[in-house]
C-alpha cells in the first residue's frame, strides 16, 4: 500500500518506519527539516514543506496513494487545515486523522472523517490495563466493555486440553489462539521463536510457557487474571 504521512514527530516517525518495515511504501511530509532528515534513509521518500500550503501538493505523488495519515501533534489548527486540504483535493484517498481534543473530534466528524486516532489516550489506556492486570502481556480494547488480552498460561494449565479447562463456563472468557515457543530448526534445540499456533480446538493441549490470547468483558478478564495468579 502507498501511504502518505503528514507530521513526522515521534508518533508519525515511528508509524512511518513501522509501516515501511511491514512492506508499505511510505511518503513523509513535515515542515521541519530536522525531522525530514531523520527519515531520509528509512522510508521511500520524504519532503520538507508546509502542509497548509494547498498549492505545494500539486507536485507531490499523492494521486497514487491509497491512504493519507495526518499525524500532526503540535498544532491543532494546522492539523485541521491539512485534513481539509486532503479531503478536498483527493477524493479517492482514505484519510486517518490524529485528534488532539474533543473539539477536534467534533470538527473531524463534521468533515466526514470516520477514521480518527488518539495515540496518547490509547497508549495511556493500554498502560493502565497492563498495570491493573499485571499478569497481562498486552491488551487490545474492542469497545468500552470488551477487550482481547494476552496472558501467560498458569502452570496448572500445563498438559490440559482446552475443553477440560471450561474457560467460558468457569471464567466467562474465550480462548482465541495460543502463542507458543517453538524450535526454529530441528538441529538448534536452544534456538526458540514465538509462533501463533492458529485457531484452537477443544483437543488443543496447553504447554508450558504458552501465552493465551483471550476475549471477554473487562470484568471477566480481570477475574480470570486474578484467579490464575
Amino acid at each position: 500500500m502507498k501511504i502518505v504521512i503528514i507530521g513526522l514527530g515521534n508518533f508519525g516517525r515511528s508509524l512511518a518506519i513501522n509501516l515501511t518495515d511491514n512492506g508499505h511504501e511510505v511518503f513523509g511530509i513535515d515542515h521541519k527539516m530536522e525531522k525530514v532528515n531523520l527519515l531520509r534513509d528509512h522510508i521511500a521518500d520524504v519532503v520538507c514543506m508546509d502542509a497548509n500550503n494547498e498549492e505545494a501538493y500539486d507536485v507531490l505523488p499523492i494521486q497514487q496513494a491509497n491512504l493519507g495519515i495526518i499525524a500532526i501533534g503540535e498544532n491543532e489548527g494546522s492539523s485541521i487545515v491539512t485534513t481539509a486540504i486532503l479531503k478536498n483535493k483527493y477524493k479517492h484517498l482514505r484519510i486517518i486523522s490524529r485528534s488532539l481534543s474533543r473539539i477536534h473530534d467534533t470538527i473531524l466528524e463534521a468533515m466526514g472523517i470516520n477514521d480518527v486516532i488518539h495515540p496518547e489516550q490509547d497508549a495511556a489506556y493500554r498502560l493502565t490495563k497492563q498495570i491493573s492486570f499485571n499478569y497481562a502481556l498486552d491488551y487490545f480494547r474492542v469497545d468500552n466493555e470488551h477487550s482481547i488480552a494476552e496472558v501467560f498460561s498458569p502452570s496448572s494449565f500445563n498438559g490440559e486440553k482446552v475443553k477440560s479447562l471450561k474457560l467460558t463456563k468457569n471464567y466467562s472468557v474465550s480462548l482465541i489462539t495460543i502463542i507458543r515457543d517453538i524450535n526454529k530448526t530441528e538441529y538448534k534445540k536452544n534456538s526458540l521463536t514465538r509462533k501463533v499456533i492458529g485457531l484452537v480446538t477443544g483437543d488443543t493441549t496447553i504447554e508450558k510457557n504458552d501465552v493465551l490470547t483471550i476475549f471477554g468483558s473487562n470484568k471477566s478478564i480481570m477475574n480470570f487474571v486474578k484467579k490464575i495468579k
